[in-house]
């Protein structure tokens, strides 16, 4: 695990204290907003840089209060990194032992300090049992080196880590990275994480990629192994690296309990990109064009049908392309499927809209695009009935916000359309929640920056979407991922997110809604 985004000297979000001089050594803790992840055996949970004046000393004990922690029986172990002058983690060089989980801990050691910076990292490895609801916080409460103590002048930490799941992880299962989540729940609260299994390496198509789920029936507590849903094999004779399929989009009818599932398949054409030049083109001929595919399962997400090719029925014949938008679609109260799409127009610009259907998944009619210039996007319903489209933007670092009354025939632009929602031009997800029978939030997540995929953090908007209040904004990973984000309610009291995380490929965190709406 790298962590490449912890920085020597202190930033935003992050606890910066400065320990007393003792003969040259000065100390800082810096404390990372990021989540502990069960399944990762290395957490950090604090960074400890001491500065040496001195042309010889020696580090010899750093003691930790966890007193802060929910529960330190959630814990595993605890251990000391040095990562020498600097502020990347690397568990190469450990300082002491390991220490078994307590309210105070002390590892000691002999490690020489050079002149200049000398960075530690606490870190932390946690239980498969350990408890998603729980935090955990540690402190630096004295450092002795040289012969002497260092006192350390801490208030209480400003983060508590939350505890998550590092869902998917580089080469699990022998797949290079896993990318493009979609997170739904069913009416039977089963939870479905649907994904790019990327086999060979972490690029997008044309590439040997399948669609692959993780299915939970506990609310996010356990998963099942990895299910590859979508294979498109050596169709034509060509190899696997020219048959990918990628970007999942899902759907579940919440009468009839049956998932549908979307990808955008290329054939042939090795090192093109179907978003870029003649990487699709129009018309429907496999080969030329990028296919939108469909996969479906009426048991629960346990057996899946054959990969159905929807281009004719879906893709106009002049558009260069048509695929699913990598997120979770809707229902409407009156059983209308909702699932967002993008695409690519005759002229080759992007554009995003809706496909709809009102026979339960028989049938489906595709919007007129709404924005040109914006692709990956999410539905929402709001309080008068319309449909909000939320999308990634091609021209600024704001998000497009479109809005329709007739299913995606006519659209209609947003009041914060490409002026209130930062983005570093990524995908994104909205989601709107129920709190009670008459009343409702949004929830918005997305890297919450204009320079690049860092600071996950999801918001909330009281007044459909309107204003993001900052009083509730909740930060989940200030590290640098792949930023993409799924947001789905698990339960009346909790909702649970899918994100391209700084620490594994895929984190699953369940947050409270008491947490967001406080």
């Amino acid at each position: 695990m790298k962590a490449s985004f912890l920085p020597l000297l202190p930033l935003i979000g992050l606890l910066a204290v400065s320990c007393s001089s003792t003969s040259g050594l000065t100390a800082t803790v810096v404390q990372p907003v990021q989540p502990v992840l069960i399944r990762n055996d290395h957490n950090v949970v604090l960074q400890a840089m001491i500065d040496s004046k001195q042309t010889s000393a020696t580090l010899e004990a750093l003691e930790f209060s966890l007193a802060g922690t929910d529960s330190v029986d959630d814990l595993d172990t605890l251990e000391v990194f040095s990562a020498g002058p600097k502020p990347e983690f690397s568990a190469s060089t450990r300082f002491g032992q390991q220490a078994a989980p307590a309210t105070k801990v002390t590892i000691t050691g002999s490690q020489p300090l050079e002149p200049g910076p000398n960075v530690f990292y606490l870190s932390c490895r946690l239980k498969p049992t350990a408890d998603l609801s729980h935090k955990i916080a540690a402190t630096v409460t004295s450092i002795r080196a040289g012969g002497r103590t260092i006192a350390v002048n801490q208030q209480p930490p400003a983060t508590r880590h939350r505890i998550g799941i590092a869902l998917r992880k580089h080469m699990d299962d022998n797949v290079h990275t896993y990318r493009i989540p979609a997170l739904a729940t069913g009416p039977r609260g089963t939870l479905y994480a649907v994904y790019d299994m990327r086999r060979r390496k972490s690029r997008d198509l044309q590439e040997d990629i399948d669609i692959g789920l993780s299915r939970s029936t506990d609310g996010g507590d356990n998963w099942e192994p990895v299910k590859a849903i979508m294979d498109m094999g050596a169709y034509g004779g060509k190899p696997q690296e020219e048959n990918g399929v990628s970007d999942p989009g899902i759907v579940i009818d919440q009468k009839t309990n049956e998932i549908f599932v979307f990808a955008v398949w290329m054939w042939g054409k090795p090192g093109k990109h179907q978003w870029v030049g003649d990487g699709s083109e129009a018309g429907y001929e496999i080969g030329k064009s990028a296919q939108i595919m469909m996969v479906r399962s009426k048991d629960d997400g346990l057996t899946w049908t054959k990969p159905e090719n929807m281009t004719r029925k879906l893709k106009k014949e002049a558009w260069v392309l048509l695929a699913p938008a990598p997120q979770q679609g809707i229902n409407l109260p009156d059983g209308t499927l909702v699932m967002p799409v993008q695409g690519r127009d005759e002229k080759g610009e992007t554009f995003a809209t809706i496909m709809t259907s009102k026979d339960h998944g028989a049938n489906w009619t595709v919007g007129n695009p709404s924005f040109s210039g914006g692709n990956e996007c999410q539905a929402a319903q709001l309080s008068d009935g319309s449909i909000m489209l939320n999308m990634r933007n091609d021209h600024e670092r704001f998000r497009a916000v479109f809005v329709t009354n007739d299913l995606g025939k006519t659209w209609q632009p947003h009041a914060t359309n490409r002026n209130t929602l930062i983005e570093p031009n990524c995908n994104a997800s909205l989601r709107r929640i129920a709190l009670d029978a008459s009343r409702h939030i949004l929830l918005f997540s997305n890297p919450h920056t204009q320079k690049g995929r860092t600071h996950q953090t999801i918001q909330v908007s009281f007044d459909d979407g309107r204003t993001w209040p900052d009083a509730n904004h909740l930060l989940l990973d200030e590290g640098r991922g792949k930023g993409y984000p799924s947001l789905s309610q698990i339960d009346p009291q909790h909702i649970g997110i899918v994100y391209e995380g700084s620490t594994a490929d895929l984190v699953f965190e369940k947050i409270a809604l008491s947490e967001l709406i406080r």
